[in-house]
């Protein structure tokens, strides 16, 4: 059986603290664990890029596509008599519409692009807007436009009445979006 502690064994054993040994344990541990932390964190603050240089290069993919998909998709193209009325390639007069830009058209000087499929090729290093004027603190990004023929529901990609278009946009510091729409030709005489 065990006596009781006097007073001041007791006194004495409540106010014991830690040794230096177990401190500098303590500071060992506690300064491998917040290094690994801090290593973790530089690493993923190094690798990740500006969220401004994102968000600009995600509103500049959306605007690029957003042009694209408001152009007409018929089949044939705008100067073709029959443009308005012919509801397939064969009833064309002789100018059906292919994929990517015809005779010198250029999105931003006569003749300038007419149709979605136009814009398949289309580049431009530091961002332009529509009538070829440089976008002011836009210069250090590029875009880049792809057009191909899609199955979309129950559209074969054979039809040609689908395309898929597809927009990449580079920036500084490597940034990269690509986004990607369909368009559909549910209005195949709508010239405008």
């Amino acid at each position: 059986m065990s006596l009781p502690l006097s007073r001041p064994s007791r006194i004495k054993a409540a106010q014991r603290g830690l040794s230096l040994i177990e401190l500098l344990i303590f500071i060992v541990v506690v300064s491998a664990a917040l290094a690994g932390v801090l290593r973790v964190f530089m690493q993923a603050g190094a690798q990740s890029a500006d969220p401004q240089l994102q968000r600009q290069a995600l509103a500049i993919a959306e605007s690029l596509l957003q042009e694209v998909q408001l152009m007409p998709f018929t089949f044939c193209q705008a100067t073709d008599a029959n443009v308005e009325t012919a509801d397939s390639a064969a009833e064309c007069d002789s100018l059906v519409e292919n994929i990517g830009p015809e005779g010198g058209e250029t999105r931003a000087t006569s003749p300038q692009f007419d149709n979605v499929n136009d814009y398949h090729g289309y580049a431009m290093n530091g961002i332009v807007d529509i009538s070829n004027a440089a976008v002011p603190g836009l210069a250090g990004y590029s875009a880049s436009v792809s057009v191909a023929a899609a199955a979309l529901g129950s559209i074969s990609a054979a039809s040609g009445d689908a395309l898929l278009v597809t927009v990449t946009v580079n920036g500084p510091s490597s940034t990269q979006i690509v986004l990607s729409g369909y368009r559909g030709r549910y209005a195949p005489n709508a010239a405008l």
